[in-house]
């Protein structure tokens, strides 16, 4: 079994051990390639789906991803209401919750929400997004590096913005993962400096290495993929004008893409602001994967529904 499954919940990528992170992804490889044989994998479970922010990948992927699997999903809607724990206390929520479902996926504000979940409930609780980590995006991302490279164990990939919860998991899944992590950011948005030494931890032993820079062409030179995020997430709309100016030098263009490695590949999140930290011109040509990564987040968070959800015995022996 992995460390994933012994560990119960989805927090954190920095708990998982560098084989963990493999296997999740040769799961979601497998059912991505072989869907029906696992058509009923999660027959009769439930899934809880507690959302403070809006989403459009995270909810579809996921209730897509327990009816592929044969499972349910009930979304409960917060964006447009007052936090968890205002109304009811996140241990109430959590302990109503184990009653009716089988697993919790929150999408929150604060990360100390989903700290309080996992910590109260006795069904697996998975991060869709907190503001310190965003580990169900960092997934379909190394999966499909992995798709397009095979061994991803020294490659050059550069985050480029701010160093949010998405900087903050992929750096994570990049350095376990053996990968050379370049993060640019302007001064004063790097990422958390506990987050960056988990990484050069990560690093230390998978012959990987982490770099923090604030020289952009420097950062992507001979870079085998360079990946951006907003500059203002959600919770941040009041910085939006401050933030534009501070990254306006960062922005993806064509010639920053030209300074990276032949055959190289650009890479977002989504939602994308064109014209902003990416030009149109690289969003929408051959060189991104975009939408790929966005349809990986349904296979790679079906690997985690089927991981902490499924038959203890369902992946024993490994995966092609």
């Amino acid at each position: 079994m992995t460390d994933l499954a012994s560990a119960g919940d989805l927090v954190s990528l920095a708990s998982l051990s560098p084989k963990a992170i493999a296997h999740i992804i040769d799961v979601a490889r497998s059912i991505k390639r072989d869907s029906a044989d696992y058509a009923d994998l999660l027959r009769g479970k439930r899934l809880s789906m507690v959302f403070e922010k809006e989403s459009l990948r995270t909810r579809f992927t996921f209730d897509i991803g327990m009816q592929d699997l044969g499972g349910s999903a009930v979304f409960l809607d917060l964006s447009s209401a007052a936090r968890m724990g205002t109304r009811e206390s996140v241990r109430d929520m959590a302990r109503n919750l184990e009653r009716w479902t089988h697993g919790i996926v929150a999408r929150t504000y604060r990360h100390r929400t989903i700290l309080e979940l996992a910590d109260t409930a006795d069904v697996p609780v998975i991060n869709g997004l907190s503001d310190h980590l965003h580990p169900c995006q960092a997934l379909a991302d190394t999966m499909t590096l992995v798709e397009r490279w095979g061994d991803v164990k020294g490659r050059k990939l550069v985050y480029v913005g701010d160093g949010n919860n998405t900087c903050h998991s992929l750096m994570t899944a990049a350095t376990k993962l053996g990968m050379n992590m370049v993060v640019c950011t302007p001064g004063g948005y790097e990422p958390d400096a506990e987050v960056t030494a988990v990484c050069e931890a990560a690093a230390d032993e998978t012959g990987g290495s982490i770099t923090l820079s604030s020289n952009l062409m420097e950062s992507v030179h001979l870079a085998d993929a360079v990946y951006t995020d907003v500059w203002a997430s959600m919770g941040q709309e009041e910085e939006t004008e401050e933030r534009a100016a501070v990254f306006s030098d960062y922005s993806i263009t064509e010639d920053v893409m030209d300074a990276t490695k032949d055959g190289s590949s650009f890479m977002h999140c989504l939602p994308a602001h064109r014209g902003h930290e990416v030009s149109r011109g690289v969003i929408d040509g051959p060189r991104s994967i975009v939408f790929d990564i966005a349809e990986n987040r349904l296979h790679a968070q079906k690997a985690v529904l089927a991981l902490l959800l499924g038959p203890a015995d369902a992946f024993d022996g490994g995966l092609v």
